[in-house]
């Protein structure tokens, strides 16, 4: 990493962490730390709400998600728009009108404190571990980057987060994400057209889409119903629609970035504004990973795209085998430039899609995923604790080898705002309901000055438990994919108790807190049998619970 990398780097960072610290400091009182005082205007609630979701996980896995298999997770947030809308025009003026600080609280006031302690200790759990997982990502990055320990990473940056946002609580919050914001989006802008330029100069948009599609990396809609395909139409629009609900609807990390809106109306507009553009935001990122996709079939990819295990490997008994494979990549990458460059010209000229060199291109694609699935079990071999999953790592290694002096050490400053953003969302979040849903319902008639002390003490007791299991995570198929099962797990559960407090009038407090406790059991059976997609998840905990809860709050009035 050259100076140049280093100064945009650290005066990006440097920037966010100092104007957080300046412009919130001495925050008095409860209201004024954990809602800013109700005096966030729309447009800083709607880039609040993305950039809290837009970890450093939707830019370091997203991209390498979409280089292996294609389009199809776009899919996953086709539900979203929709509960944006349920979220606006029923979550948002009930949670206003009872002047909440936290999602939980209307729970005592709807049922009792046995269900708000159970939802606010359901979401602690998912919430404290998702965020552990928000700091670890990028210091995968710098410790591939600079070799440097991974643990002593997750350390560094989760202290770099706990600082600002303890200091300044939700406002802190507020103002850093829209630069973080800012950084974010125009870094990815550089980056795809970046990519672009430098293509074979013959090789255009279209073209470059002509060549994803021929390679099954443009499929955005599958209408299949199998349960067991993670990613489908039916999944995106169902287990979606309930996962968005979930989290934007019961989630701390994003109703407190809402609640804090100047009215009724600014929070539902910051709320619209995230429906409008967040699935073409991920839409763009996940068409980057496309373009990283082409540019490997013109330019030499590696057998393995995570370089610490190359170099276990080469350091084994294993490692003639390895460099055996690698020799044939090679011979493969060849093969793959000449097809590639052959399929354009007849483009070019013909303007018809030639489908024996399209079979021939999808031929090699296939040989070189043998050879890569070859080269995780000699990595195995050769240390059979390591995790041979490379997908996190594909993007990290083209920005890595490709980029120039300075475009390096923005798109580092994209991903560790991301990570910031998400991280302080998290940890204000937990901090705020471990202060008002469990420490205030337990320890009352104290000052408000008391509880914002308290409140901060619990952020970072929780960035404290954060890091600890960033330095315990290891990867899983993929880390964008490992936040979202965890919020599946939980997610469902808490959304059921929700949508019986806001529509079904008719179950009180003990049948919903006795369904919901059965639901989430049931829950982590299903999801250890393995027998549907994670997403599905989210609509059988919701469905579960209200049925459970509607059949045991009969049962007490018959009884």
């Amino acid at each position: 990493m050259e100076s140049l990398d280093w100064i945009v780097l650290s005066a990006t960072l440097s920037f966010i962490v100092i104007y957080g610290i300046l412009k919130t400091k001495g925050s008095a009182n409860v209201k004024d730390y954990l809602l800013d005082n109700n005096e966030t205007p729309w447009f800083t609630v709607g880039v609040s709400v993305m950039a809290t979701q837009a970890s450093a996980i939707t830019f370091l896995s997203t991209p390498g998600q979409a280089y292996h298999d294609g389009m199809g997770f776009v899919q996953f947030y086709f539900g979203l728009p929709l509960a944006m809308i349920v979220i606006a025009y029923t979550f948002i003026p009930i949670y206003h009108r009872l002047k909440v600080y936290t999602a939980y609280e209307y729970l005592e006031q709807r049922f009792n404190i046995e269900t708000r302690t159970l939802a606010a200790i359901l979401f602690l759990i998912q919430r404290g571990l998702g965020t552990g997982i928000t700091i670890y990502a990028p210091s995968i990055i710098l410790s591939a980057l600079l070799g440097w320990n991974l643990n002593l990473l997750n350390i560094i940056i989760g202290i770099l987060v706990i600082v600002y946002t303890v200091t300044g609580g939700t406002k802190a919050v507020n103002v850093t994400q829209k630069q973080q914001m800012f950084v974010i989006m125009s870094g990815m802008f550089i980056i795809f057209f970046y990519i672009l330029s430098n293509l074979p100069h013959e090789v255009d948009f279209s073209n470059v889409l002509h060549i994803a599609g021929a390679n099954g990396k443009m499929n955005i809609l599958d209408f299949s119903y199998n349960p067991e395909t993670r990613y489908t139409f039916w999944s995106g629009i169902t287990g979606g629609f309930f996962l968005m609900l979930s989290y934007f609807g019961t989630d701390q990390s994003q109703v407190g970035r809402y609640l804090s809106g100047k009215s009724v109306k600014e929070s539902q507009m910051g709320l619209i504004m995230n429906g409008i553009l967040k699935v073409p935001m991920q839409f763009f990122i996940l068409l980057t990973g496309v373009l990283v996709f082409v540019f490997f079939q013109f330019n030499n990819a590696p057998l393995h795209f995570n370089p610490t295990n190359v170099e276990k490997v080469k350091a084994s008994t294993y490692k003639a085998d390895y460099e055996n494979l690698e020799q044939k990549l090679s011979q493969i990458n060849t093969d793959k430039k000449i097809v590639n460059q052959i399929y354009i010209e007849q483009l070019k000229h013909n303007e018809f899609d030639n489908p024996i060199l399209k079979k021939q291109m999808v031929a090699l694609s296939l040989k070189e995923k043998d050879l890569r699935e070859e080269a995780k079990d000699v990595i195995k071999k050769a240390d059979g604790k390591t995790e041979t999953n490379d997908k996190d790592y594909v993007f990290l290694y083209f920005i890595l080898n490709y980029l120039p002096k300075g475009l390096l050490g923005l798109l580092l400053a994209v991903i560790f705002s991301a990570a910031m953003s998400s991280s302080a969302s998290g940890l204000n979040s937990l901090g705020a309901t471990s202060a008002i849903d469990i420490y205030k319902r337990n320890v009352s008639h104290k000052s408000d000055k008391h509880y914002v002390v308290a409140t901060q003490y619990f952020t970072v007791f929780w960035g404290i438990v954060a890091i600890g299991f960033a330095c315990i995570s290891s990867l899983f198929e993929n880390l964008i994919q490992l936040v979202n099962i965890i919020g599946s797990i939980f997610y469902g559960t808490v959304l059921g108790i929700f949508l019986i407090g806001f529509y079904i009038n008719y179950i009180k407090g003990k049948a919903a807190f006795i369904g919901a406790c059965i639901s989430q059991l049931t829950i982590f059976y299903i999801f250890y049998l393995d027998v549907v997609s994670y997403l599905w998840l989210n609509f059988i905990g919701a469905l579960l619970t209200i049925i459970l809860a509607f059949f045991l709050q009969k049962f007490f009035n018959e009884k």
